[in-house]
């Protein structure tokens, strides 16, 4: 068995103080438990797109759980497409500030059986060079005969895989082909993912679709047609032999904050 913390949204910023006491929760959870792997889902940071010094506190925060930590991006560490975050764009300058800070935004883990792969969301339908750099990794990484494991920010899709609905939530529908070697992979047992301040689970088939809670703060905007509970926590994924248990990690002492009691701290306008 190998063991998976999956940490997202984080939303860290050294402007304020909010949502340390979460991530002392969840680092002393790591600490007694000891899991093998921590996966930051993105959003890591709240405005590493134009900030260093967020991202910098963000991982900085993370690898002081004293575990191996592996990151990939959301839209607050590098932006996103120009139709859902018009103000911040993801670009190769937002790209590139990610990568130096943090480490690669896509990459692939080998482990016992198991290969573990995390994507970048945000640059997925863009057109840029690096979502066709990553395509070919994706292709890549899929030509293995190991039970997989993929993490991402954004899902995939919220209810369908065929939902042709382009909004904030989920991967632009016209970018999800790309996704195809690893989607097809009859050896994908779990698609893990964070973004939406939720945490939810489904089964597809021999496949486990988990929605990572916030570590951060739940949303109290609307929200239509998106399922799920608003908690902060973590998910906890034990890779078996031939598929994945996932359980919600919820420390003693976690904090609940709402973004409108916060919004001042953390998005102002």
């Amino acid at each position: 068995m190998f063991t998976i913390l999956q940490i997202s949204d984080a939303h860290l910023s050294p402007r304020n103080g909010l949502f340390r006491t979460n991530l002392a929760r969840l680092r002393d959870w790591a600490e007694a438990e000891r899991p093998d792997l921590l996966i930051a889902s993105g959003d890591l940071s709240l405005d590493g797109a134009d900030r260093d010094e967020d991202l910098a506190l963000a991982v900085e925060t993370l690898r002081g759980f004293g575990v191996p930590l592996l990151a990939i991006p959301g839209n607050h560490d590098v932006g996103s497409h120009a139709r859902t975050m018009p103000a911040q764009p993801v670009d190769a300058a937002r790209l590139d500030r990610f990568r130096r800070v943090v480490g690669p935004d896509w990459w692939m883990r080998d482990v016992p059986g198991w290969r573990i792969i995390g994507l970048d969301t945000e640059i997925m339908g863009t057109g840029l060079e690096a979502e066709a750099a990553q395509a070919g990794f994706i292709a890549e990484a899929a030509a293995t005969e190991r039970r997989v494991a993929l993490f991402l920010h954004k899902p995939v899709f919220i209810t369908e895989p065929e939902d042709p609905t382009f909004d904030y939530w989920s991967v632009p529908p016209h970018a999800r082909a790309a996704l195809a070697p690893v989607l097809e992979h009859p050896g994908l047992r779990l698609v893990a993912s964070g973004h939406l301040h939720l945490h939810h689970g489904f089964q597809r088939g021999a496949v486990r679709y988990a929605w990572a809670p916030p570590a951060s703060f739940v949303v109290d905007l609307p929200q239509d047609g998106l399922p799920g509970e608003r908690c902060t926590g973590a998910l906890l994924h034990r890779l078996l032999e031939d598929e994945v248990e996932t359980n919600l990690v919820l420390p003693e002492g976690m904090e609940l904050p709402w973004l409108s009691a916060i919004r001042a701290e953390t998005y102002p306008g």
